[in-house]
Parts: C-alpha cells; sequence; structure tokens
C-alpha cells in the first residue's frame, strides 16, 4: 500500500497545475492533503472524485476551516474507510486541522500543524495541538490499535532537517520548544519514517520559500512527515520525499506499507 501525504497549499490552485492528472499517472492508494483552503461545496466533480489510471475512482473526505480560504485537510482513498471523522476537539476542528480515517490494518491521521508564527505568537496552541495529538495517538496505541500521523508538521526536528540551522534558530517550525516536542513525541516510540531508512543524511526538504530561488539553491525545511508506531514498522517498507512534484511551496511526502 503507498500512502502520499502533501500539503498542496490550495487545493483549488494545485488543480490549475494538474492535480488531477498526477493522482491518475501516480494512483496512491490513499492520498492525505493539507492546506485545502476549500469546502467541498467550492470544487469541481474531479477534484471531488478523481479516477486513478485503471478507472478507479477514489472517495474524498473533507475537514474544512470555518474561516474561508484557511486550513483544511482532505483524504483521499481507494480503499473504504471504516471511519472518518476530525479531532473532537473544536479548538483545532474549526481550523479544520485533522481528519482519522480508521482502516482494518491501522488508523490514519492527516494533519495540518499550527504555524507558531513569529514571535511564537501562536506557541501556546501550537504546543497544546501537539499534545493533542500525542494524545490520540497514545490512546489508539494503548487500545492495540497501529497508527500512521502523515502530513505537514510544520516542525523541523534537527539541524539536519533544514538547511540553515543557525540562521533559523529563532523562526517558527525550528524553536526550541517546538523541537523538544518531537524529541518526546519520537522518544515515546513513535518513529519518523524517513529518518528510519536515512538517520544521517543532510539536504533532504520537503518545503521550500518562493522567495530568493530557494527551491532551485535546495534551501529548504523537512517538516512534512509520516510517523507510525514503532510496532508497525516491521510494515513499513519505505519512505521517501517526491522534490521533483511542482505546484505547491511543499513537495509530497511517501510512505510504502506491507500489509499482507
Amino acid at each position: 500500500m503507498r500512502i502520499l501525504s502533501w500539503n498542496v497549499n490550495g487545493i483549488r490552485a494545485v488543480e490549475k497545475r494538474g492535480f488531477v492528472q498526477w493522482v491518475r499517472d501516480e494512483s496512491p492508494d490513499i492520498l492525505c492533503i493539507q492546506e485545502t483552503k476549500a469546502r467541498p461545496e467550492q470544487l469541481s466533480p474531479e477534484l471531488m472524485s478523481p479516477q486513478d489510471n485503471t478507472g478507479a475512482v477514489y472517495t474524498s473526505y473533507w475537514g474544512s476551516a470555518k474561516k474561508a480560504g484557511y486550513s483544511g485537510v482532505a483524504i483521499y482513498s481507494k480503499l473504504p474507510p471504516l471511519e472518518v471523522k476530525p479531532l473532537g476537539i473544536s479548538e483545532f476542528d474549526d481550523e479544520g486541522r485533522v481528519l482519522q480515517a480508521d482502516f482494518k490494518d491501522f488508523v490514519l491521521i492527516s494533519a495540518y500543524f499550527p504555524n507558531s508564527q513569529d514571535g511564537g505568537a501562536r506557541l501556546d496552541y501550537k504546543l497544546a495541538f501537539c499534545a493533542a495529538m500525542r494524545e490520540r495517538g497514545d490512546t489508539l496505541v494503548s487500545q492495540g490499535r497501529h497508527l500512521v500521523i502523515c502530513g505537514d508538521y510544520n516542525i523541523a526536528h534537527t539541524p539536519i532537517d533544514l538547511a540553515r540551522p543557525k540562521d533559523n534558530e529563532g523562526n517558527p517550525g525550528y524553536l526550541p520548544e517546538e523541537r523538544a516536542w518531537m524529541d518526546t513525541f519520537t522518544g515515546a516510540g513513535y518513529v519518523d519514517t524517513f529518518r528510519h531508512f536515512h538517520p544521517n543524511e543532510t539536504g533532504h526538504y520537503s518545503w521550500w520559500s518562493y522567495r530568493m530561488h530557494a527551491r532551485e539553491r535546495n534551501v529548504g525545511w523537512r517538516i512534512d512527515y509520516h510517523c507510525v508506531d514503532h510496532a508497525f514498522m516491521p510494515q513499513v517498507q519505505q519512505a521517501g520525499i517526491w522534490v521533483d512534484v511542482r505546484g505547491s511551496d511543499h513537495c509530497p511526502v511517501q510512505l510504502d506499507l506491507d500489509l499482507v
């Protein structure tokens, strides 16, 4: 099974850049989207129910923000989930931060973690969201479920996860409090799957500023993740970053599972 996750920075904008054809060509089993900036009623039929390269139709599920043109997450799936629901905490659901899809073998969460903003203006909100995600994960794992939390975490965990760590030590996404939360999260048994396969490699990023030709120069940050509970790792075959896919300031990230 292949799961892709992509912060598209506007689903309607990326549709104009070939998104539906890209989905058809790549045909992931599940595609998680963040920063949709739209409600389902604003979207074309092709965007609501794209097809893969065999003609199979995806069903889409949406968690939209109350504020128009802001935030939002979605899940496209060829495999029907048993249940899809938001996080169940209004301060985060009102911003369209989370969709949870329960499948037979695992629980999938598509998450758009908040940006802590300049000067840490939303750091408390960000850390509260992080705590809620950890609590949900711990609850599911305690129930014997396997878990995949994918999406834009808006955190570069370690110095090798961004091109210029020293220059960004006081900037949102690389604040000490955010990195400390990632320390405790991974220390509690949640595996950053990309780092599992590429433990010390530098230069791998999933977001680049639109300014100063940052993407062309690969001056980026790795802030998009697939994290799984440790016990699920034997089923994880591969994790990757699709840097060649354009259309957003982020690129997709990949997780391959063996569920046989």
